[in-house]
């Protein structure tokens, strides 16, 4: 079984993934895997970007989203022609000689990654590059032309320490992610009696999930990660001065910018 790991944090967003596919797939008819893909409105392998915080406490992260492939693909069960298949490496195909354009399939994948060719009248997507690892090729065209090594492909590879992209949806897939994007408290506590950042102040979160503890970096900054929606308490303590906030993550990451110590 074929699987993808994507590494959110190795990707620094430069598109070649994106347009590899597109390279490879405009102009060129790889029946019986897939009918050539329009120059415009379609992507079969996408990058989302995310901003995340305030000035200047901002992260940057850049998601790949192919097809994922599921183990159990929505798609198969919605096509009632039975035009779409998964193939020996356990890629979720659209057969273009079959396809009757119903549109079902589209329908039916949470994901939003399958597309309407208008001009066709059929329902595309990713394929995984089939004819090519069918024809010997170690890779797809999105991880040969990955610089940063930000897309790992092969056979069964552990996806421990993993995850899928958007678990609500609860749907088993061979796609999976490294360091997707999460909410976040952070910023920067400093003395405004001496007028200098704080060093090794204690910080403390606590609330859904927490307490979490951290210490401020020489700069004077703190970063609590990976948080969930939900209520916190900040506290920062450093040489008998402290600061206490109450945060929310409800509407996204958070920055609280500089604080003072008293």
């Amino acid at each position: 079984m074929k699987n993808f790991i994507v590494d959110v944090t190795k990707c620094t967003g430069c598109y070649c993934c994106q347009m590899a596919c597109k390279d490879e797939h405009c102009g060129n008819d790889w029946t019986p895997y897939a009918k050539p893909q329009p120059e415009t409105g379609q992507f079969w392998g996408k990058i989302h970007e995310f901003e995340m915080g305030q000035q200047p406490h901002v992260r940057v992260r850049y998601v790949f989203v192919p097809c994922q492939h599921c183990n159990s693909a929505p798609c198969i069960d919605a096509c009632p022609i039975e035009a779409i298949y998964r193939d020996d490496n356990g890629f979720v195909i659209i057969d273009p000689k079959a396809c009757s354009g119903c549109q079902l399939c589209m329908d039916s994948c949470p994901y939003r990654v399958i597309f309407y060719n208008e001009t066709l009248q059929i329902a595309q997507k990713c394929t995984g590059c089939a004819h090519l690892i069918d024809k010997g090729w170690a890779d797809p065209r999105c991880v040969d032309v990955c610089h940063q090594l930000a897309i790992e492909f092969g056979d069964d590879l552990d996806f421990s320490g993993t995850e899928t992209w958007q678990p609500d949806f609860n749907l088993d897939t061979n796609v999976r992610y490294i360091g997707l994007p999460k909410k976040f408290v952070a910023g920067t506590a400093y003395d405004p009696t001496i007028k200098e950042v704080v060093e090794g102040a204690t910080c403390t979160l606590a609330g859904t999930g927490g307490p979490f503890t951290t210490t401020t970096n020489e700069y004077g900054d703190f970063w609590f990660e990976g948080l969930v929606e939900g209520e916190f308490t900040l506290t920062i303590e450093d040489g008998g001065k402290s600061y206490t906030e109450t945060v929310s993550t409800v509407d996204g990451a958070k920055s609280v910018g500089d604080v003072a110590l008293s």
